[in-house]
Formats: structure tokens, C-alpha cells, sequence
């Protein structure tokens, strides 16, 4: 009787002693002489995981204190079929002032070239603007239009009765280059701009104005009638260096540019 007790006894105290370490072991805790088992949030492999940096934003120049445009790299033309190819510039054109932001003399509107840069920036050749390869088309056909008008006279309300001018003034050359990206259906003065779309430097577009002129920057060139800050000294459309600085002017900027 006393030796049945006694088996008892010790049978309980072995499953009293088993049971717990079994279970603490099988829940992700530490056993007796074992290893944890436990799994540290976020620890992969023994490392912590990072997050990855964020690309830069690309912010096209707004001011520069070089007024040279000159240009020697690569150009490129996009044909009516969307094909790039090497840009021939013609032998029978005049050119103007190529590096400052003259115009192209003898070139019909309607067959001005779709010219194209490699980057970021966009460059003057031969009076026109490349449009950088990296940029939007939305920004593409700013530059693409622009180009359209450059070297008309400027002409006080030029632009605004109707997109189609003989010459444009300030705020008509801006419209202008808008409307050829289709952000803008009717043209707009200057005072207008004043409050359109975002306040504020664009990334790729931006609007100056006040109540007396309106000019734009688009990817590091300056759309403007004015010869501020600019050695060719001529009025009317033209692509121009950027100026030093911007002061007296409301900031706008297209709310995707």
C-alpha cells in the first residue's frame, strides 16, 4: 500500500515538472538549457530593414546669372510620324542670334521643327527652344508652340481677341504657349495669370506676373516679350535667358507642371 502511494506521488511530480517546460517551449518561450525562439518584429535575417530614399525632385531653374545660350550638344527632331531623328538645321535659313535668343528669319510657322534635347533642360537652337527629352509632353508642346511665335512683333493685345495674331504682347505670348498643351482654351491678361491654377515655382512651368507684364520659365528657359536681362536687345516673342531674379511678380504655376 505504501509503495502504490509512493508511485503515485512521483508520477505526479514528473508530470508536474514536464508539462510546464513542454508548453513554455511550444509557445515561442525559453526552455530549459534551449534557445529562444521568439521572432523580432522587423528583424529579417538578423538585419533591420530601412526605407528606401526617396527620388530627388526634379525642379527646373527659375533664375540664372549666365545670359548665354549657347548650345553644342546633340539635337534631335520629332517627325510627323513620331519618329526622333538627327535634326539637319536648313542651309537656306537666316539665323539671328542663336546663342541670346534670337529668331529664326524665313521659317513659315507651320513648319518650324519639333526639336528635341537630351535631359532636363531645355536648349535654343537656332532661335527655337528644344524641348528636353526627360520633360512631360505636356511641357514638349509648351515649347513646341511657343516656337510658333517667335520672332512676330510685339503688338499691344496681340493674342487676345484670338489665339491667331500677326504679333502678341506679353500675356498673348504666354496664352499662347498654354493653349498649345491645352491647359488654357481662351487667352488670358495679365492680371488674370495673377490668380491661375497654383501658387508658387512649378516643376517644370512657371508664370510670372502683375498688373503690367506676365512672362514663363519652362525647363530652364524664359518665354518673354521683354529684353530684360537679355544682350540681344529685341522685343516681340522670344526665348531668352533666365533672369538673375524675379522681383514685383505673383508666382503661378500650372497645377501638374
Amino acid at each position: 500500500m505504501r509503495l502504490r502511494a509512493l508511485c503515485s506521488i512521483l508520477f505526479c511530480m514528473l508530470i508536474a515538472v514536464v508539462l510546464p517546460t513542454a508548453a513554455f517551449a511550444a509557445t515561442g518561450g525559453v526552455s530549459a538549457g534551449g534557445a529562444s525562439a521568439a521572432i523580432v518584429p522587423g528583424a529579417v535575417g538578423g538585419a533591420t530593414p530601412t526605407t528606401p530614399a526617396k527620388p530627388k525632385r526634379h525642379t527646373a531653374p527659375i533664375t540664372s546669372k549666365s545670359t548665354s545660350l549657347l548650345y553644342q550638344g546633340p539635337v534631335y527632331e520629332k517627325t510627323a510620324t513620331g519618329q526622333v531623328i538627327p535634326y539637319a538645321a536648313p542651309q537656306t535659313s537666316t539665323e539671328m542670334a542663336s546663342s541670346t535668343g534670337g529668331s529664326v528669319v524665313g521659317v513659315a510657322a507651320d513648319t518650324k521643327p519639333e526639336l528635341l534635347v537630351p535631359g532636363t533642360t531645355a536648349r535654343v537652337v537656332g532661335g527655337l527652344a528644344a524641348a528636353p527629352m526627360s520633360a512631360p509632353e505636356a511641357v514638349q508642346q509648351i515649347i513646341w508652340a511657343g516656337n510658333q511665335i517667335i520672332g512676330l512683333p510685339y503688338i499691344y493685345g496681340g493674342g487676345h481677341a484670338s489665339f491667331a495674331s500677326p504679333g502678341y504682347d506679353c500675356s498673348g505670348t504666354v496664352s499662347y504657349a498654354l493653349h498649345g498643351a491645352s491647359l488654357i482654351t481662351t487667352p488670358m491678361d495679365s492680371s488674370e495669370f495673377m490668380g491661375w491654377e497654383s501658387r508658387g515655382v512649378g516643376t517644370w512651368v512657371t508664370i510670372f506676373a502683375n498688373g503690367g507684364h506676365a512672362y514663363m520659365t519652362v525647363a530652364g528657359l524664359r518665354l518673354d516679350t521683354s529684353s530684360a536681362d537679355d544682350p540681344s536687345n529685341q522685343q516681340g516673342p522670344r526665348w531668352r535667358p533666365l533672369r538673375p531674379a524675379n522681383p514685383g511678380f505673383t508666382v503661378r504655376h500650372p497645377s501638374a507642371l
